[in-house]
């Protein structure tokens, strides 16, 4: 039996994860009214939304009321960063890291307008915000692998074997959460499997071990801004770039060379949400194909990186990052020399709007 809205409200306000609410934004990018948000106002209307507008600024983004929130369009992107905004990707839903930049908080939690409450088995909505919470609240464990997933879940702990001297764990940078009904497939696999639809729910945690890449998806994500937050950029894509589509994904091969290098945790599995909405395949490769083409050296490249003794910071770690981009895979195509230059100003930008003690709103509130 699905549970009333009252009821989940009052479970929400008892959960003693609700008093994160003045540690957390949510960032939203879109192009249309946020209607969707309506069936979230249960688990997120405690929180604070960053709405990064893509497209055309003279159009009007309607929010539902009761809903607090600032909303930044290309206008504003290009008054508060000036010449850098260049960084910032037009037309594509890379935008909305954007909204990383501006945000004060420690928590982001990022979510597509077209993903929807999910239920359990049972029938239950799935409070996604509240999962991933407890993920980046648990420690993960990159540095051996536990058969029984995320030890810290409960009902879960280490099994027999598991080394004493790393079960305390590594702080965990980021929650990659997943999907019901549309999977995030890529447009070869869309065209050949047009109905396949997700219907399993896997009541799982996992830690990615350190070493390993993994493909991430930005429509269902949180992570924790203080200690990843610099390299969460999504790239250059959308108008005026080759590629697109694959903005979340070089950004999980970024953050995930970084979290090895510093010792933090990227988890995967919980929560899931309802992906309403599948996208035009024949469009998808229009963006997509030559990232397919150029996946097959980018993937070996970061799985080779190596970052110095010396980068001892996320800003560190991603400046070195982008050299190494602009050295190796800068001889692929002008696009990486591009790209590099980019991360770098990337990283001015947010140390311009980040510095240790300041305190930044430039938006239009509601």
């Amino acid at each position: 039996m699905n549970e009333p809205a009252t009821a989940i409200e009052a479970a929400v306000a008892a959960s003693p994860l609700h008093q994160l609410k003045d540690e957390l934004d949510i960032v939203i990018p879109t192009i249309r009214n946020l209607d969707f948000l309506e069936m979230w106002r249960p688990f997120l209307q405690p929180y604070h939304l960053i709405i990064v507008q893509d497209g055309d600024p003279s159009k009007t983004i309607k929010v539902p009321n009761g809903f607090d929130y600032e909303l930044y369009n290309r206008n504003d992107i290009n008054r508060i960063l000036g010449p850098k905004a260049s960084c910032i990707s037009f037309k594509d839903s890379a935008c909305r890291c954007f909204g990383y930049m501006v945000s004060k908080k420690k928590y982001i939690f990022t979510i597509d307008d077209d993903c929807f409450v999910a239920k359990d088995p049972s029938g239950k909505a799935i409070n996604a915000l509240e999962q991933h919470i407890k993920n980046l609240l648990s420690p993960s464990t990159p540095f051996f692998f536990n058969t029984l997933y995320d030890p810290f879940a409960e009902g879960a702990d280490f099994v027999r074997g598991y080394p004493f001297s790393l079960r305390e764990g590594v702080s965990t940078a980021v929650s990659h959460g997943l999907w019901l009904n549309i999977p995030d497939y890529d447009a070869p696999t869309q065209l050949v499997k047009p109905l396949e639809r997700n219907t399993r729910f896997v009541d799982a945690v996992l830690t990615i071990p350190k070493g390993t890449l993994f493909p991430m998806c930005g429509m269902n994500l949180a992570f924790d801004r203080q200690l990843i937050g610099p390299a969460m950029y999504f790239g250059l894509m959308g108008e005026g770039q080759p590629i697109g589509r694959y903005d979340d994904m070089w950004a999980g091969w970024c953050i995930k060379v970084i979290c090895d290098h510093l010792g933090l945790g990227v988890k995967t599995g919980l929560p899931y949400i309802y992906h309403s909405k599948a996208s035009n395949p024949f469009v998808n490769l229009r963006k997509e194909y030559k990232g397919i083409y150029w996946q097959e050296d980018i993937i070996p490249f970061f799985q080779q990186v190596v970052l110095p003794k010396d980068c001892t910071t996320v800003q560190k770690c991603y400046i070195e990052l982008a050299k190494q981009v602009k050295e190796k895979l800068g001889k692929i195509d002008p696009y990486f020399d591009k790209l590099a230059d980019a991360m770098v100003t990337w990283i001015q930008a947010w140390d311009g709007l980040n510095p240790t003690s300041a305190s930044f709103s430039n938006g239009r509130t509601g």
